[in-house]
């Protein structure tokens, strides 16, 4: 059976790209051995597979015998190659061994068509592991290019050892000649490239092999006496010739550092692209590392900011401007709020009966005062620094952060405050931003719900919601402020049919009965809170004329620096009764207890404690129970009686734990 086509798979002798020189013989053990033929070295994909190559051993490399099959892709392989689309071929080839630069033995594993050869000889490109032997094992994978064309067969043809050297190549012929003979080719092609048509244009000329060489006329140049040998022209020859165009040099012997893909070398990497199915940054890698290009990155195109300015890290804050924007604002900095507390028995109209004393009403009058305090932020930037960055402007960039920074921690303060320590040397004074989260009982109503225990499920928090509304006196619907956390636990409710209990953040706002439900992401400091339900209407926060929010900027001429502060001198606090109430939510392992009130007579100013497990009465320092009981309240006092839940207990809300008791005079 005679071959479709036939060729050098490898050849002998041949310097590749790394310094390494393949060497005869070096597959012998493979003569007369079938490999697969593929096309491209895709040989991940069957569809690949062409058909097969016999391998002939000779002194000059591996000459395969290739046998196409009947596939489509084979058939379309066939009519490239009797068109003369493709004429080259290279082997891939691993367990290669190699002792002082030459490679002694290897496996051909396929024999692939290719669009060109990768360079005029071979290549290989492996990793080495040295032996004690002095032998060197290549262990990675080698694809080893040698320029060579193809000799197709026809049906008149034999594709015998005996005609398989016709039509040498430029390379065939240069490989014959002795080291002088080489010197004077060499020569004549560089002073060819110097007068003519340049380095570019005769290097392609020389890679074509499927072309002669023609030889023209060249110019005739002074004699150098520096030379000693002389061409037949009369053309002196140097003793060294530096420039040999057949191996890839720079100027000097230097190697170059730049190199050009051809249109065939980039139709391989697409290819390899797509056989492999990598990236195209991935198929020049591999081809830079097979082929000697060691700065790949060179290619590729720079990176490109895709925003004009840096983007922030930042936490979330969205709620910081709705908030701030909603909380009502005075031309004030000292804020002051006055009460009265009419809930008391004492306070209620009485009915009268003629003849009887009329009673006076008792009730209590507190006051508060709100006092400013001043928050900043401040920051500087060496001026030298300011003149270099011209991508953007980097002072309004920091001005920017300095303001989004200033906002948050207002917020913050206003909503839980800034969460620094007591002692700490920058926090924001609770008693000039008051908290909501932690104000007097008579502004924040806070209940507390079990939620971690194993019956519990989040509708008992809207339940205790709804029971404890009328607790909430604030202006409007509130706002519902908590965290992406709880709203997951809320949005992940099911009935018992598994379906969702609320679909939509409007659908659990209606059930709460509040404006919207805002994610505020501050607050996953304090996990306890579920969530803050406040009108921020109902906050009012004052500042002085000159105490607004206020940017000042300042050069340091001894330092070449240029400083920045923002800051304000504010207050801050609610200012309408019961208008804010805070979910938190108790240990696991606690039980809810309902403390009872404690019982008084008017007239005697007895005190009766009741006995009750879980829960502790106190009058100011001093512990109240039954056993001291009846406890006596002056004439003309005012008794506050407070209960707080034992260890393992919690209330359902702080409206529970305070009693007022008077014993008029």
């Amino acid at each position: 059976m005679k071959p479709d086509f036939s060729g050098y798979a490898t050849r002998a002798g041949l310097r590749c790209s790394d310094g390494k020189t393949i060497m005869p013989d070096a597959f012998k053990p493979q003569d007369g051995q079938k490999v697969p033929l593929v096309w491209q070295h895709g040989h991940t994909d069957p569809e690949n597979v062409l058909g097969h190559a016999i391998l002939e051993n000779r002194p000059e490399g591996v000459y395969a015998y290739c046998f196409l099959n009947n596939s489509q892709k084979a058939d379309h392989s066939r009519e490239l190659l009797e068109h003369g689309d493709i004429h080259m071929m290279s082997i891939w080839a691993n367990q290669l061994i190699q002792r002082a630069g030459k490679v002694l033995h290897g496996v051909i594993r396929e024999v692939s068509l290719v669009l060109a050869g990768a360079n005029p000889g071979a290549l290989i490109d492996s990793v080495t592991v040295r032996h004690s032997d002095g032998d060197e094992v290549l262990e990675d994978e080698a694809f080893i290019y040698t320029g060579e064309d193809i000799e197709i067969t026809h049906a008149d043809t034999n594709a015998s050892s005996d005609n398989a050297d016709d039509g040498r190549t430029i390379q065939d012929v240069y490989d014959t000649m002795n080291e002088e003979q080489k010197q004077v080719v060499n020569f004549m092609i560089a002073e060819a490239l110097a007068t003519n048509e340049g380095d570019t244009a005769a290097q392609t000329a020389l890679d074509n092999s499927d072309d002669t060489v023609a030889h023209g006329d060249t110019k005739e140049d002074e004699t150098n006496a520096e030379l000693g040998n002389t061409t037949k022209e009369g053309k002196q020859m140097p003793e060294t010739i530096k420039h040999n165009v057949f191996e890839d040099q720079g100027k000097d012997g230097e190697e170059k550092t730049s190199h050009v893909l051809s249109h065939s070398e980039l139709n391989a990497i697409i290819e390899m692209a797509a056989t492999k199915k990598v990236s195209m940054k991935d198929a020049f890698t591999d081809y830079a590392l097979q082929h000697g290009i060691t700065d790949i990155e060179t290619l590729f195109p720079d990176a490109k900011s895709i925003t004009d300015v840096p983007d922030w890290d930042k936490r979330r804050t969205e709620w910081v401007a709705t908030l701030i924007g909603a909380v009502r604002k005075s031309p004030f900095s000292r804020i002051r709020t006055t009460t009265a507390d009419i809930t008391m028995e004492e306070a209620r109209a009485k009915g009268y009966i003629k003849g009887n004393l009329k009673k006076e009403e008792f009730f209590t009058v507190a006051r508060r005062s709100t006092t400013p305090t001043t928050i900043y932020k401040k920051q500087a930037l060496d001026r030298d620094d300011v003149i270099d960055i011209t991508d953007f402007d980097v002072v309004a960039w920091l001005k920017g952060e300095m303001r989004l920074m200033l906002d948050e921690e207002i917020a913050r303060a206003i909503l839980v405050g800034d969460g620094r320590d007591i002692s700490d040397e920058d926090k924001i004074n609770e008693q000039n931003i008051r908290p909501i989260v932690s104000d007097n009982e008579m502004y924040t109503t806070t209940i507390y719900v079990n939620v971690d225990n194993a019956s519990s499920n989040m509708e008992e928090v809207v339940d205790e919601v709804i029971r404890q509304r009328a607790e909430l006196k604030g202006t409007g619907l509130p706002n519902f402020y908590t965290t992406e956390a709880w709203i997951a636990r809320f949005m992940t409710s099911r009935d018992n049919d598994r379906r969702r209990l609320y679909r939509t953040l409007d659908e659990l706002a209606a059930e709460l009965r509040v404006n919207a439900v805002i994610p505020v992401e501050v607050l996953l400091e304090t996990p306890d809170i579920v969530g803050i339900m406040v009108n921020p209407v109902d906050y009012v926060l004052g500042a002085d004329k000159g105490g607004q929010v206020t940017m000042f900027d300042d050069f340091d001429i001894d330092y070449n620096k240029q400083k920045y502060l923002i800051e304000t001198r504010i207050s801050g606090a609610l200012t309408k009764l019961k208008s804010a109430m805070v979910i938190r939510a108790t240990a696991a392992a606690n039980q809810l207890v309902a403390p009872a009130a404690p019982a008084f007579n008017p007239t005697t100013g007895a005190l009766t404690i009741t006995n009750q497990t879980g829960v502790v009465y106190k009058h100011g320092a001093t512990v109240l129970n039954a056993a001291g009981s009846p406890y006596t309240v002056p004439d003309g006092q005012t008794w506050v009686v407070d209960a707080t839940p034992a260890a393992g207990y919690y209330f359902e809300t702080s409206e529970d734990d305070q009693w007022s008791f008077t014993n008029p005079a």
